[in-house]
């Protein structure tokens, strides 16, 4: 049996700040957001999602996104990340000078519209506006189309994949820059996920940008493994496997950063990440969030001493 070339080198996204924090009732002080930041750069990390671009009243824990994109960009080589969900918040992050606003859109026609009040085709629409407003802005700024509930959905049940990729075509010819796909809710499984990456790549090549899997059914870091084959090398993860959506019940847990450096590191998959520093940082966020429910294994066990620790 032939084993499937991986790709040598892989991203990992920290999206802790936004959906790992927009998931849990702390309201981490602003300045505890600047010393994770600065601590994951430190350990190597050079794509951060730092907050949403989103009402204060709706998402308290994502207020001061402004404050924290102005920080980032100050580290040399960051990519610096937002989420919007609309026009006006695609203004604010264009205004922030963020590298990439990611827009999500459901898939899932129920939880578009509990999500955003939108239907997919009306956030295909938006995309359009906001890609009109960045160009006419002269911004450089990539727009990612984050296609979410592409497995499934709690509220809706199944989502089909013809549906998943003609959304993704309608985000390309909207002005989207970039496409991912997004296990919200941990439904999907390896089989799954293979095939629609493939599928999706077909119609997106390069610009199928990221892969974003859950792990609400420990399957978060096998569906990597799936989309890797296919020859996605960027992931989101969030520092202890934080996440969900407010919106999407059942929704718990990202991929925990430290726990996908560790895998792709025991395959000879590169990161540029130092795992003991990700444990070290883990370790405070802890300390910081006390009391919320934090996921993943390898800070339990630790770094077996046959690897390395980067």
């Amino acid at each position: 049996m032939t084993l499937p070339q991986l790709p040598q080198h892989a991203v990992i996204r920290e999206v802790g700040l936004r959906d790992g924090l927009q998931s849990i009732q702390t309201v981490l002080p602003t300045q505890r957001k600047i010393d994770w930041i600065r601590a994951a750069y430190e350990a190597g990390q050079r794509e951060i999602e730092v907050g949403s671009f989103v009402p204060a009243r709706l998402l308290p824990q994502l207020a001061d996104t402004a404050e924290l994109v102005a920080f980032a960009r100050t580290l040399p080589g960051l990519f610096v990340s937002v989420l919007v969900p609309n026009l006006k918040g695609a203004e604010r992050a264009i205004d922030s000078g963020a590298h990439l606003m990611l827009v999500p859109l459901s898939a899932s026609h129920a939880h578009s519209l509990a999500n955003l009040r939108k239907t997919p085709d009306e956030v295909v629409a938006e995309v359009a506006k906001m890609r009109a407003a960045r160009d006419a802005a002269g911004s450089k700024m990539l727009i990612e189309g984050g296609i979410g509930t592409a497995f499934g959905c709690t509220l809706q049940g199944r989502v089909e994949q013809a549906e998943v990729l003609r959304c993704m075509q309608a985000l390309l010819d909207a002005g989207a820059d970039r496409v991912s796909i997004a296990d919200t809710v941990g439904y999907g499984g390896p089989g799954e996920v293979r095939e629609l990456f493939e599928k999706a790549r077909r119609i997106a090549g390069e610009r199928l940008w990221c892969g974003h899997f859950h792990d609400t059914r420990g399957l978060a870091l096998a569906n990597v493994y799936a989309a890797l084959e296919t020859g996605v090398a960027r992931f989101d993860a969030a520092l202890a496997g934080i996440g969900g959506c407010p919106h999407a019940p059942g929704a718990s847990g990202n991929a925990s950063t430290e726990d996908l450096a560790f895998m792709l590191a025991t395959m000879g998959v590169g990161t540029g990440l130092d795992i003991a520093r990700l444990l070290a940082l883990r370790a405070k966020v802890a300390q910081w969030l006390e009391g919320e429910t934090l996921h993943g294994t390898l800070w339990r066990a630790g770094l077996p001493k046959t690897l390395a620790c980067a």
